[in-house]
């Protein structure tokens, strides 16, 4: 996604320059007609082009309120998802009853938490139409790795890793039924949100509705230049190209906006908030770890008391 403050005009008119081309080269065949060889009788009311343009503006509002619409959408499952990525690590690290200090219990708390870190990671990629398990090494054991490869939803197929050690995890004692409908309650909000995400990824936006709309914007511009030949002469061809502009990249930007996980500049900017998930839940893992590190040092030093060194 950009995410400078100041977009490059080179980017902005890039995706248009080539409609600019065809605009420019149409509108000075017009006014070279009208002013070299006198084909006066081509002009026509300027009401017709603005009427058509009104109608036009109208139908672009509406157009990008709903490409904006599905963004923002996915921009909020995405906040969402990591705010329970937070809950879920902090369910996790501190709801397990571990008063002995197991290297297991310390192992099973990393493998989970570096888990959801690779399952942000992992969602984002397939989102993307990308190898959702590419760099999912990092964070995830081998055998981890190979259950996952056998399902074609690899977001999917971590979550049931997490829902099976929480299962191991009340066997074993280490959390009670109540912890358990907790953390279960977030794992689901997290298939909640990444079904939010793939209904987004998956729901085309009309095909028809996006043609009409192109289709009008090519008729208004045609029409546009012999509205305007009689008031404004060779000026025209700037006119021109400049009104045809606005509306292009109105249209351009409801075509970007409208698929928000196409890998494109204008998408949401899943990588950069798997970046932070990733950050914050490592912060919080290394914080447990330096906590219960602490608690191993203590030591007593008195029978009939127990006192602690810190």
């Amino acid at each position: 996604m950009l995410l400078k403050k100041n977009v490059p005009l080179t980017y902005i008119f890039g995706k248009i320059y080539k409609d600019l081309i065809l605009v420019t080269l149409y509108a000075v065949g017009i006014v070279v007609l009208y002013e070299n060889f006198h084909f006066t009788r081509i002009s026509i009311p300027i009401a017709v082009p603005a009427l058509l343009g009104t109608v036009i503006s109208l139908l672009l509002a509406f157009r990008s309120n709903q490409a904006y619409d599905r963004w923002w959408e996915a921009r909020i499952l995405w906040g969402g998802i990591v705010n329970d990525s937070r809950s879920l690590t902090r369910q996790v690290l501190y709801f397990i009853d571990d008063p002995y200090y197991s290297a297991e219990i310390q192992l099973f708390k990393e493998r989970f938490v570096k888990r959801q870190i690779a399952w942000a990671y992992g969602l984002s990629q397939s989102l993307r139409n990308t190898n959702p398990i590419l760099g999912l090494d990092k964070f995830m054991k081998p055998d981890e790795l190979d259950f996952v490869s056998r399902y074609k939803n690899i977001p999917m197929s971590i979550l049931e890793l997490h829902a099976r050690d929480i299962k191991i995890a009340v066997k074993e004692g280490w959390i009670n039924t109540y912890q358990q409908i907790e953390i279960d309650r977030t794992l689901s909000n997290l298939c909640d949100r990444m079904g939010g995400s793939e209904r987004i990824k998956n729901t085309v936006f009309p095909v028809t509705y996006s043609k009409y709309i192109n289709m009008t914007i090519y008729l208004f511009i045609i029409m546009l230049p012999f509205g305007l030949i009689e008031f404004f002469g060779y000026i025209e061809v700037p006119v021109v190209i400049a009104i045809a502009a606005a509306f292009l990249l109105i249209e351009k930007m409801a075509i970007h906006l409208q698929d928000p996980f196409e890998n494109k500049p204008t998408d949401t900017p899943t990588t950069t908030i798997s970046r932070t998930i990733e950050r914050d839940l490592s912060q919080m893992l290394n914080d447990a770890h330096y906590h219960e590190d602490k608690m191993k040092a203590m030591e007593p030093v008195h029978n009939s008391k127990t006192y602690y060194i810190l």
